[in-house]
């Protein structure tokens, strides 16, 4: 394998098509499917914000799943390193993993630094614009250094841990995202309920 390619290279593999339709499982469940994408610095609050807002959406009786970045990083991709290519990999994959969750007509939260654009926009791609919304924690490298609850940003600053997004790698800020959830001036508690309106007034819960 020369690299990891996006490109489907199993041109004579076909869909199989499903008899049971997005729309009749959303049916079921009783709400639209839909991806939320949260992206931000390491330390940013995209853990906290993600657990809430799942927390908040299975309260109301609402079909999601979360898919954390850590967490994947465990398992499914615990082969990938932090280079441009295996983050650019990491995104492709957990794209894939979430339009194969929406499928199923639910909720898909993701929580992922994804620090860059183009990978932010693959995965829009592979996802379908309609299904996306990205969420932009922001956080000032300075608050997050502050906060550091891994310690990874001591460890970083000592050369510790290469490849790091804000010390040695850039984050490339989203340019229009849906929301953006300043954590340095507003509560997880208000933010969740903010996003809950977006999801009200798009139709999806």
């Amino acid at each position: 394998m020369n690299g990891y390619s996006v490109k489907n290279e199993m041109t004579n593999v076909p869909w199989q098509l499903a008899s049971v339709s997005k729309s009749d499982r959303e049916t079921l469940n009783g709400h639209r499917g839909a991806v939320i994408w949260f992206t931000g610095l390491s330390g940013s609050g995209k853990s906290t914000l993600s657990n809430a807002l799942d927390k908040r959406l299975y309260d109301l009786g609402i079909r999601t799943f979360l898919l954390d970045g850590d967490n994947i990083r465990q398992g499914l991709n615990k082969d990938l390193g932090f280079s441009n290519t295996e983050r650019t990999e990491n995104i492709r994959r957990v794209a894939e993993v979430a339009k194969l969750l929406l499928e199923t007509g639910m909720i898909v939260i993701v929580a992922f630094i994804s620090p860059y654009q183009r990978d932010r926009q693959l995965a829009q791609e592979v996802i379908g614009m309609e299904n996306f919304l990205e969420i932009f924690v922001q956080c000032s490298l300075e608050e997050c250094e502050r906060r550091d609850p891994k310690g990874l940003y001591i460890k970083a600053r000592r050369g510790e841990i290469p490849h790091f997004t804000g010390i040695t790698d850039p984050y490339e800020s989203p340019e229009n995202p849906e929301i953006i959830v300043r954590t340095e001036e507003e509560r997880a508690e208000v933010a969740t309920e903010r996003i809950l309106g977006e999801l009200r007034d798009r139709n999806l819960i």
